[in-house]
């Protein structure tokens, strides 16, 4: 439906800029047409012209109630509800009641880097024309937009748009010398018993203990927020109906404990908040849990629920320990930088039964000592009998490691069946020896596999050759394989992507 709103409104746009059309009411079962005699069209005497727009043109427009033309202006995109009004009396009617306003340099339609004044005079038009109306969405985006104050245009944009029926609040400001503070004292009874979805970015957020209940606050989600854990612990314990979230760079909180109060929680991520150590949870349904920075202890986190886990740690204590706390993990991410690796990922007998995703990114500064053995990932999918999809990304800034072109004898490991593998990516993929035999491995054992994607790196500052567009490194590779597994005999596919997603 929102297509075809959309379509419809930019046909009668463009029908109104090319002529000086008579606008009946759409409720009004008028005709949206030129009432003066024009020669048609070659197109149109010829009954070629078959696009949306010129069709619903063609077609008189039913006698719908006026609250199904506001329901089908709603679907609309912010701009052209607003293009829509211009062009009839109810669409115009159905602006002024619009209940989602989403501004950002989009929507507003303001220069690159332009400065802030005019799109503060845009925004304070549009909210003084839904005075008295209950929206159920508002977002500001400040990304890319200049000359920011503070405090002068906020407080009474969010007065203005704090009212019973408010269901999506997200602010996304811009980093400035002193952070806006978000207006807790206007979450009166009625917003916080509509209030389901909370995003700041930026903001200063001093909850009291007398704030009340959120009854429908599902999702919270906080970046570069000032906060403190009793803070915290207060907006937490008047959120009962919690189901997702998240923390980023919020420097003041030193602990996190979430009661088992809090029992519809299922999703926890915590990116780069530099004095949190101590995570402890007892939400019985924390399913989806995302930890980002040194030193987290999640020791104290309810783990056997898990199922989806993105983390930062050493490959060694992932495969060491993962496999015992969160026997159902369906999903894996991990996160580990090269300097602070064991040299291989140990082989141990413990599995991941029921594991199906499974993403690693490896990265390493200029300071690396010690070359990673990328074939003792091996341990990874021989431990995973169940993985559908593996994703490796390796990010090296200095190239230590042996390459094929000095030792092409590559080792062998024995043979295990992988009958569920069916795509792997290797983003960063070069001349690497032990690359080369964890992808020969991969290729021999996965039966299933249906696509293999290789993502050649072009690092380390030096020419890399190549045949016709594809780098020497893969050629290489092509010519190691044996050859059932060579691309006419293999019913893999191998994608070359010249560059590094």
């Amino acid at each position: 439906m929102r297509a075809v709103a959309a379509a419809a409104v930019r046909g009668l746009a463009t029908r109104r800029r090319r002529a000086t059309p008579r606008i009946r009411d759409p409720t009004q079962n008028g005709l949206i047409t030129s009432m003066g005699k024009r020669k048609e069209s070659p197109c149109q005497q010829d009954n070629h012209n078959d696009s949306l727009p010129s069709k619903l043109m063609r077609t008189r427009i039913p006698d719908l109630p006026e609250e199904i033309w506001s329901h089908i202006h709603s679907q609309l995109p912010m701009r052209d509800a607003g293009r829509a009004a211009c062009l009839s009396r109810a669409f115009l009617r159905s602006w002024t009641r619009h209940s989602k306003l989403v501004f950002d340099k989009d929507t507003i339609a303001v220069k690159k880097n332009s400065y802030g004044e005019n799109f503060h005079h845009k925004i304070s038009r549009i909210l003084s024309n839904h005075s008295g109306i209950s929206l159920k969405t508002f977002k500001l985006d400040y990304s890319g937009i200049c000359g920011f104050d503070g405090t002068s245009y906020l407080d009474s944009w969010l007065q203005a748009v704090l009212n019973p029926g408010i269901e999506e609040v997200t602010l996304w400001l811009s980093d400035t010398r002193r952070k806006y503070e978000f207006p807790c004292s206007l979450l009166s009874d009625g917003v916080r018993n509509s209030l389901r979805y909370l995003k700041l970015r930026f903001c200063a957020l001093h909850p009291m203990v007398e704030l009340g209940p959120l009854r429908s606050l599902t999702s919270l989600h906080l970046f570069f927020v000032t906060i403190t854990w009793d803070e915290l612990k207060c907006l937490l314990s008047n959120s009962l109906a919690l189901e997702e979230l998240e923390l980023v760079f919020c420097e003041e909180i030193v602990c996190l404990k979430i009661s088992c109060a809090l029992h519809r929680l299922n999703s926890l991520h915590i990116t780069e908040c530099s004095n949190l150590k101590v995570i402890e949870s007892k939400a019985p349904n924390l399913s989806s849990l995302k930890l980002i920075g040194h030193g987290l202890n999640f020791s104290r986190v309810e783990t056997l629920q898990m199922k989806k886990l993105i983390i930062e740690r050493t490959i060694h204590d992932a495969r060491n320990r993962l496999p015992s706390i969160m026997p159902n993990l369906e999903t894996l991410a991990i996160y580990s930088d090269l300097e602070y690796q064991a040299v291989a990922a140990p082989i141990l007998p413990t599995k991941f039964l029921y594991l199906k995703h499974l993403a690693i990114r490896l990265s390493s500064g200029t300071t690396i000592t010690q070359a990673f053995d990328y074939f003792s990932l091996v341990s990874f999918l021989d431990a995973s009998p169940s993985l559908e999809t593996f994703i490796l990304n390796v990010n090296q800034k200095r190239m230590i490691h042996e390459s094929i072109s000095a030792h092409p004898q590559l080792r062998h490991t024995h043979k295990h069946r992988h009958g569920h593998l069916k795509s792997v990516k290797i983003c960063g993929f070069s001349s690497v020896k032990s690359l080369f035999e964890l992808t020969r491995y991969i290729l021999e054992n996965a039966v299933s596999l249906e696509c293999l994607t290789l993502t050649p790196f072009m690092g380390f500052g030096v020419v890399r050759v190549s045949v016709q567009g594809v780098p020497l490194c893969l050629i290489m590779f092509l010519w190691t394989l044996p050859k059932r597994s060579r691309l006419s005999g293999h019913t893999s596919s191998t994608k070359f992507h010249p560059q590094l997603n």
